[in-house]
């Protein structure tokens, strides 16, 4: 996890999210800064498959 769980006073827990998604945000991040925003469906969905493809390189990465 890239953020622990948390548990509140009124004991519901939330999980954070995974590091896959944490490093799929922070690549969005900077392929939007780059690319910009084009609300076109086409362009939005393979801009969130880059981020995962980035974010599964930085993991796999890590693992060597």
């Amino acid at each position: 996890w890239a953020f622990p769980t948390h548990n509140d006073d009124m004991g519901i827990t939330t999980t954070g999210m995974t590091l896959r998604q944490y490093f799929a945000g922070q690549a969005l991040t900077g392929l939007l800064a780059k690319y910009g925003i084009d609300n076109q469906d086409h362009f939005m969905e393979q801009t969130a498959i880059d981020a995962y493809d980035m974010a599964d390189a930085m993991i796999a990465r890590r693992y060597k």
